[in-house]
C-alpha cells in the first residue's frame, strides 16, 4: 500500500527549573509551530522522553538533584541519536568545555537571544535525522519505555535513511514485521510499495519464478523476505542472482541471529546461503523478547485495550492491578503477539468495565473444569496448536520450531486435530 507524505511537527522537550524561563522558551518555540513539552526537572525529562519522543532536548545545565550533564549522559545512554542543547546562566569556559565534551550539540548562555536559539534548534533538527516531510510518525505502532528496544529502534531509524539490506532477527511475536514496515515508512522509498513474500512456503519447483515476480513487483520499493531462514538453500543462492542489479531495498526476518544460521555449508547445518550474505552484506537488528522488556507490558496492554475500544465502539475496559500483575509476571513464549491475543480475548469476551485475574486466566486457556484425561490431553493439544498458529500467523515452519517438532510431525498433529493452517494466515 502506498502511503502519502504528511508533514510532522518537530517535537522539542524543554527542561528548566526556572518557571519563568521555562514558560518563555515554551512560548518562543510554540510560536514557531514546534510541539513543546515543558518539564521542570531532569527526572521528569527522562520520563517524558519515553512518552513524548522528542526530536530535540533543550535543558538547563544547573539544576537541583540531577544537573544537565547527568541528564545528557543518561539521554545519550538510552537515546544516543537525540541532540541536546545546553543552557546556563554561568557562561564560563569550563562549563562550555564540560558540556561539549559530554556530547552536547550546542551550548548557549542565558539570557538566550531569540534568533540564536531558533537558529540552533533548526540546525540541531537537521542533524538529528528529523525530516519534516516524513510520514506520520514512522514508529507509531511501538509502545515502549524499554531502553533496550529504544536502542534497536534508534538503530533501525538510522538504517532507514540508507539503502542497506536489513536482517531483523528475533523470536516469533517480537514485532519483526512491524519493524520492517516502520523502516520502509521512514525510508526514501516510502512512496513505493513494500512487497512481502513468505519464504517458508516456497519450494524448488516454483519458488524461483515466484521470487522473480515478487522482485519485479517491488521494483523501486522494499522487498520483505519473511522467514528467510525457511527458504531452501538452493533458492537462496538463486535469490542472490535475481537481486543482482535489481532496484529494491531488501529487509528480511529471521528467527535467529545471522551468526547462528550462517555456518559452513559443508556441515549441512547452514540455514543461510553464503552467496546471499555476500551479495547483500546485511546489517542486523535484533528484536528483544518480551521477557527482556517487561516494563513495556502495561503500555502494551493499554495500547491493545485502546485498539479494541476503537474497533468495537464500546467503552474502553481497564485491567485491575491484580490482572496487570498477572500479565506482567507471566511467561510469554509468543511475546507481544501472544500478550495482545490474550488481552484482546479478555477484553472482548469478559463482562464488566474492569478485567479481572480470572478473565485473564480464562483467556490464557486455563480452566477450572476437570475433564477426563484423554479429553483434557486432546483439548490441550488442540488449543496449543491453535495458539502456535495464531502466534506464527499460519507459518507452519515457525510454529513447528516453537513446538520443537519437525515439520512433518507437526503437519500430522494438525491433520489429527482437524486444523487448517491457512485459516490463520493474514
Amino acid at each position: 500500500m502506498t502511503m502519502s507524505r504528511t508533514r510532522r511537527i518537530p517535537r522539542v522537550l524543554v527542561v528548566d527549573d526556572d518557571p519563568g524561563l521555562l514558560r518563555l522558551l515554551t512560548i518562543r518555540l510554540r510560536a514557531q509551530k514546534y510541539e513543546v513539552e515543558p518539564v521542570s526537572s531532569a527526572t521528569d525529562a527522562l520520563a517524558a522522553v519515553a512518552k513524548f519522543r522528542p526530536d530535540l532536548v533543550i535543558t538547563d545545565l544547573r539544576m537541583a538533584q540531577m544537573d544537565g550533564i547527568a541528564l545528557l549522559n543518561e539521554l545519550q545512554r538510552r537515546w544516543p541519536s537525540l541532540n541536546v542543547i545546553m543552557l546556563t546562566a554561568h557562561g564560563t569556559i569550563p562549563d562550555a568545555v564540560r558540556a561539549t565534551q559530554s556530547g552536547a550539540f550546542a551550548f548557549l548562555t542565558k539570557p538566550v537571544e531569540k534568533e540564536q536559539l531558533l537558529a540552533e534548534v533548526r540546525r540541531a533538527l537537521r542533524t538529528s535525522g528529523y525530516s519534516d516531510t516524513a510520514t506520520d510518525d514512522w514508529r507509531t505502532e511501538f509502545a515502549t519505555r524499554s531502553p533496550l528496544l529504544e536502542d534497536r529502534l534508534d538503530k533501525a531509524h538510522r538504517l532507514a535513511g540508507t539503502d542497506a539490506a536489513v536482517f531483523i532477527a528475533g523470536e516469533a511475536g517480537t514485532g519483526k514485521e512491524m519493524l520492517a514496515r516502520a523502516i520502509h515508512r521512514a525510508s526514501p522509498r516510502q512512496e513505493a510499495e513494500l512487497v512481502s513474500v513468505e519464504c517458508g512456503t516456497l519450494d524448488a519447483s516454483g519458488g524461483e519464478l515466484q521470487l522473480e515476480r515478487t522482485i519485479a513487483e517491488a521494483r523501486g520499493g522494499t522487498l520483505l523476505l519473511r522467514d528467510l531462514d525457511g527458504l531452501p538453500l538452493p533458492l537462496q543462492t538463486r535469490l542472490a542472482r535475481l537481486l543482482d542489479g535489481a532496484d529494491v531495498r531488501v529487509i528480511a526476518t529471521l528467527e535467529r541471529r545471522i551468526e547462528e544460521l550462517a555456518v559452513d555449508d559443508v556441515t549441512g547445518e547452514a540455514r543461510l546461503s553464503a552467496d546471499l550474505l555476500d551479495h547483500l552484506d546485511p546489517v542486523q537488528v535484533e528484536m528483544p523478547p518480551l521477557g527482556k522488556r517487561r516494563e513495556d507490558i502495561p503500555l502494551l496492554v493499554q495500547q491493545c485495550l485502546d485498539d479494541v475500544a476503537a474497533e468495537t465502539g464500546q467503552p474502553k475496559r481497564t485491567c485491575s492491578p491484580e490482572a496487570m500483575e498477572l500479565l506482567a509476571a507471566a511467561k510469554w513464549p509468543g511475546n507481544v503477539r501472544q500478550l495482545r491475543m490474550v488481552v484482546r480475548q479478555a477484553a472482548t469476551t469478559g463482562a464488566g468495565a474492569v478485567i479481572t485475574p480470572p478473565q485473564i486466566e480464562e483467556a490464557q486457556g486455563r480452566t477450572t473444569q476437570m475433564p477426563g484425561f484423554d479429553e483434557a490431553r486432546d483439548e490441550f493439544t488442540r488449543r496449543y496448536l491453535v495458539q502456535l498458529l495464531q502466534i506464527s500467523e499460519g507459518n507452519v515452519s515457525q510454529a513447528a520450531r516453537l513446538a520443537k517438532r519437525n515439520r512433518t510431525d507437526f503437519y500430522k498433529l494438525l491433520s489429527r486435530h482437524g486444523i487448517e493452517p491457512d485459516e490463520f494466515k493474514r
